[in-house]
């Protein structure tokens, strides 16, 4: 298994632009894209290795991994399978550490201290 470890679990969240109509839309932590961009990234330079590295081995664009990386960029399926791939690891690993990272960021502070994990319905 490759290290595709989220060494941190702090992500900063965006304030996310409110819809069309005037109702606006609580912000409800990081967006799925961010979260992959933090995880594939943190794992890119844990390893140590350079974009263009990475974006060679996974076949596709430096341009492209680095949008993907910081979030603007929604990837297909098959080009997550490649990054991470070429990172070492496999989509569990990389689902499991991007759930790691989402957790602290959208799970409420229960009154003891502890972190609570909200149902979502």
């Amino acid at each position: 298994m490759g290290d595709l470890r989220v060494v941190s679990s702090a992500l900063a969240t965006e304030t996310r632009d409110a819809p069309a109509s005037d109702t606006k839309v609580a912000d409800t932590g990081p967006l799925m894209r961010e979260l992959l961009g933090a995880t594939l990234r943190s794992a890119r330079l844990r390893q140590e290795r350079t974009l263009k590295d990475v974006a060679d081995r996974a076949g596709v664009s430096m341009t492209y991994l680095s949008e993907v990386e910081r979030g603007r960029k929604e990837a297909s399926s098959e080009v997550i399978g490649a990054v991470t791939r070429a990172l070492g690891g496999d989509l569990i690993d990389l689902l499991t550490e991007m759930t790691a990272l989402a957790v602290p960021a959208i799970a409420p502070q229960a009154p003891d201290g502890d972190r609570a994990i909200r149902a979502v319905a």
